[in-house]
């Protein structure tokens, strides 16, 4: 039998997902196979380059969106948004320590749990100088769980018969990764986008004073890594706004975003291993998977029963 190049392979997968022949939950899917079967050969490289090309296409989106908007959702979702983090820290940990997950492991899952999924472990690791088991468990437990995410949210969202709003909040909400919230929001329609995006990136914003308050009680000195890409997202959405003569430019770039969101998501499929899989255990992965549940069906319900709503 013709041994496969992988290389070519992985190539072939990344150009098909940046071209927008496919769908992003195709493009997952496709990078989740490979990286399955498959040894990753550029392994590290990816990973970096999916971090990045997630910044990117985040800002590219923001020349899709209108300012003003993005601040009405912004302030809307914000009290939520600070409800539902305090909620999962307080509950991750309790979770985390009644499943005896090591320390470290049980407050990054917690952390990317509640506020963004890597990014936030990223931001934490290094000041609870986390070792590298601790952060490969945890990214893989936030891994996983939003690899499901993206594929099962917009399925349960038109069983429910979610609007686009009701939508784009749960998934802000509930779904770990910024990347994994675009690409569910943008299968469920324009405006579930423009919430998701929003409320999430809001989110993001969080990871500030927990990383602050994280480094105050451990009395660390490490840095805490700002998400400059959440700044350059308002910008555009306010050139897309203000500056008429640049829509065709803005409506181009916003499409650049989209596609580049496509591939992040290739890229971040290749990235689960059957090793990766095996190294997360059993107990964190447990520990992220009832954690996730219970934030998702909570979330869900207040917003089905309008106690969660954006005031116009």
């Amino acid at each position: 039998m013709k041994k496969v190049d992988t290389k070519a392979l992985f190539f072939v997968g990344l150009i098909i997902s940046a071209s927008g022949f496919i769908s992003p939950p195709i493009a997952l899917t496709a990078g989740i196979v490979y990286g399955l079967t498959f040894i990753h050969p550029y392994h590290g490289d990816s990973r970096k380059l999916a971090s990045f090309l997630l910044k990117a296409s985040v800002v590219g989106l923001g020349f899709g969106m209108n300012i003003g908007e993005v601040v009405r959702v912004g302030r809307s979702g914000f009290f939520y948004t600070a409800l539902s983090i305090g909620f999962s820290l307080a509950l991750g940990l309790a979770i985390g320590k009644l499943l005896q997950v090591r320390n470290n492991s049980s407050f990054l899952i917690t952390t990317g749990t509640a506020i963004c999924g890597g990014s936030a472990i990223a931001a934490v690791a290094p000041i609870l100088q986390a070792g590298d088991n601790d952060i490969a468990v945890a990214m893989g437990t936030v891994f996983i769980l939003n690899s499901i995410a993206l594929l099962i949210f917009p399925l349960i969202g038109w069983r429910l018969h979610l609007s686009q709003t009701q939508f784009g909040l749960w998934a802000a909400l509930a779904i770990h990764d910024t990347s994994s919230v675009v690409g569910a929001a943008a299968r469920y329609g324009s405006l579930a986008l423009v919430i998701g995006t929003t409320v999430k990136l809001a989110r993001a914003l969080w990871i500030i004073p927990v990383a602050l308050g994280v480094a105050a009680l451990k009395k660390s000195h490490s840095k805490v890594k700002l998400p400059w890409f959440i700044l350059l997202f308002c910008l555009a959405a306010v050139a897309n706004s203000y500056l008429p003569g640049f829509s065709n430019i803005a409506k181009s770039l916003s499409e650049l975003g989209k596609l580049g969101l496509t591939a992040t998501l290739f890229l971040i499929g290749t990235g689960l291993s059957r090793k990766t899989i095996k190294e997360v255990g059993v107990r964190p992965l447990l520990q992220g998977v009832i954690l996730w549940l219970i934030v998702g069906t909570s979330s869900l319900l207040l917003i089905r029963s309008g106690i969660i709503a954006f005031t116009r």
